[in-house]
């Protein structure tokens, strides 16, 4: 009977190799590990990406069953939202109620209105923009006065947040 192979630990032999090895008894390369990271980051960033329905209610809280925007309310009525002082002419303040985020608009001296900060695009949380409200994931732009799309993937306006001003507060109505 032939000896084993010097280069080829019998089975049962015990290994004096301090590195792990897989059951093929190759150790993975540097490219390998790398690569299977690269392939991690990427299904997490395409999950974040997903293209499910936005995070919130059951139908996402941003639009009907048509995309036309409807939904549930995004606050109750007689919610504070921020003071008229704090929201800027021609611009927006980004504001957490009861969770929700939201946006308070002054498209013009006077005039306050208040959108849901869930873009209607995948979800992510809008903000204030020069002159309008901005999505980062995907740019998509909406008017300050409405929440109506002004350009992107979105395919529905903001939702609304009736609100009221009483006594330097704007409230949701």
């Amino acid at each position: 009977m032939d000896a084993p192979h010097p280069a080829v630990p019998a089975e049962d032999a015990p290994r004096s190799d301090p590195v792990p090895r897989g059951p093929l008894g190759a150790t993975p390369t540097r490219r390998v590990v790398l690569a299977g990271s690269g392939a991690g980051a990427a299904l997490s960033l395409l999950a974040a990406c997903g293209g499910g329905e936005p995070s919130g209610s059951t139908d996402g809280g941003t639009s009907g069953a048509d995309g036309s925007g409807g939904g549930e309310a995004v606050v109750g009525p007689g919610q504070a939202l921020a003071s008229v002082d704090d929201v800027p002419v021609g611009g927006a303040l980004a504001v957490t109620v009861d969770g929700a985020p939201l946006l308070v608009t002054q498209p013009e001296e006077g005039t306050f209105a208040a959108f849901s900060a869930i873009c209607t695009h995948q979800g992510c949380t809008v903000a204030p923009g020069d002159g309008e409200l901005l999505c980062p994931c995907h740019a998509s732009r909406y008017d300050l006065a409405t929440g109506a799309v002004l350009g992107g993937p979105a395919p529905s306006p903001l939702p609304e947040v009736p609100v009221t001003v009483d006594g330097g507060e704007v409230t949701s109505a």
